[in-house]
């Protein structure tokens, strides 16, 4: 049937574990990135579906979840810019009047997405997903001195625009 169908239960069992085990955190991870909770859900599910087809060569990996990651945030950058060009259009069509989160999530999350794609991830992961800087490197591909500069100028950036939003609010 499939390649996890195959190798019997025990990669089945192995998969389900991972899972459970990584689902939650990369939907989060996701959702702070995008800023949508069900585009985030449905991300994280596309890039497991996605392991789950190669699981018997990703359960190799020093981690897999890394791999999961990425894939998420590649389909989240994708899907990122055709939300953009829909969501600007259905502004434009209608009027929405709703209660809004508090302004300092409002200026959090305006602030995170000024950022560039890069910093604004490692920022996620750093602080949100918990990862060292070793395993943010290897997980984009780039050296430790990348992700410290990274980190440097999204929290540069950060405290700028927070800072100017606290003076704004005082």
């Amino acid at each position: 049937m499939s390649a996890v169908g195959s190798g019997g239960s025990a990669p089945r069992s192995d998969f389900a574990q991972f899972y459970a085990a990584q689902f939650h955190g990369i939907t989060v991870q996701v959702f702070a990135y995008t800023g949508d909770l069900p585009l985030a859900q449905d991300i994280a599910q596309e890039a497991f579906t996605r392991a789950v087809i190669r699981w018997e060569k990703l359960r190799t990996y020093d981690d897999p979840a890394a791999w999961v990651r990425r894939v998420a945030f590649n389909l989240a950058s994708s899907r990122w810019r055709h939300i953009r060009i829909a969501s600007a259009y259905l502004r434009r069509q209608r009027e929405q009047h709703v209660d809004g989160p508090g302004p300092d999530r409002v200026a959090l999350a305006r602030a995170l997405a000024t950022l560039p794609n890069r910093h604004r991830r490692a920022v996620i992961l750093h602080y949100l997903a918990d990862l060292s800087i070793a395993d943010i490197a290897r997980q984009e591909g780039v050296s430790p001195n990348t992700v410290k500069s990274w980190l440097h100028r999204g929290r540069a950036e950060l405290a700028a625009q927070l800072g100017d939003a606290r003076e704004v609010r005082s």
